[in-house]
């Protein structure tokens, strides 16, 4: 695949390679274009879509009252951005925010906050729940906490933060919802023995889910064409949680990120086919 008689463009590491991006249109480019820099031949096709909540009357009414909250907790850079909105819609002025202890989980959404112009005061070890929790014991006992997070999210955090003794109030930025768009294309790309991917990539749990309901199989349901396929396709996951729900699916895991980022992600990719 690597031979010294290709092109410059051949001798990429990734050259040769067909990617599939699934992540939320709007949210592709950044994958996309660093994996389309290492030489792989990227397809997007969103398993994902963003959408505003039912109501952001909970979110609206929680900024109206912030000065009430000692803590406030953003799990992805789509709630960052509903908070933003709703700020500016509410005529709420930074400042109002200045007093809490922010968590992010993570460095994307963490970069997103300072954008705003806030301090972000706590980033856990590794970008899951279950570390933001572990990253806020002994720190958030009998205060109030405002956990921004999409519709539908795991109870992890609510949930342990409130066996700690902290008052936790949850509200939803954005929810997400399968592109019924991308199933012809889909469909069409994986039944083709000459355009099926090498590695389908997988962002969240929801990307795996919404990948199964688009292909129209059962939970469960071992992964299987009609067509003989003319190599095995391989599951590259963001992290953890991801891959456990490849797992309950009846999935395999060829590559997992490290680092529970876009670039450890990226970095996992290449390491495979370095």
């Amino acid at each position: 695949m690597k031979s010294g008689s290709r092109t410059s463009a051949s001798k990429m590491p990734l050259s040769g390679l067909r990617v599939l991006v699934g992540r939320a249109r709007h949210q592709a480019s950044a994958l996309s274009k660093a994996l389309k820099s290492l030489g792989a031949d990227v397809i997007e096709i969103p398993f994902i879509e963003i959408r505003k909540p039912p109501s952001f009357k909970p979110l609206d009414d929680a900024l109206k009252n912030i000065a009430e909250y000692e803590w406030l907790i953003l799990t992805s850079v789509n709630g960052v951005a509903a908070l933003s909105e709703r700020m500016k819609r509410g005529k709420i002025r930074r400042s109002r925010l200045s007093h809490l202890q922010i968590a992010a989980i993570g460095p994307a959404t963490k970069t997103k906050i300072e954008k705003l112009g806030l301090r972000v005061a706590v980033i856990p070890e590794q970008y899951i729940a279950e570390s933001v929790v572990e990253s806020l014991r002994g720190r958030v006992e009998a205060k109030r906490v405002l956990l921004a997070r999409a519709k539908g999210a795991r109870d992890v955090i609510p949930c342990e933060l409130r066996k700690m003794g902290a008052r936790v109030d949850v509200v939803e930025t954005y929810e997400t919802v399968i592109p019924v768009s991308s199933r012809k294309r889909l469909l069409a790309v994986m039944k083709n023995p000459n355009r099926r991917p090498h590695i389908v990539t997988f962002t969240s749990s929801s990307t795996v889910r919404n990948f199964v309901a688009l292909l129209g199989m059962r939970g469960n349901e071992p992964f299987s064409f009609t067509a003989s396929p003319p190599h095995t396709i391989q599951f590259a996951s963001i992290g953890p949680i991801t891959s456990a729900t490849l797992r309950e699916l009846g999935f395999p895991v060829h590559i997992e990120a490290a680092e529970y980022t876009i670039p450890g992600l990226i970095e996992a990719i290449l390491a495979k086919h370095m």
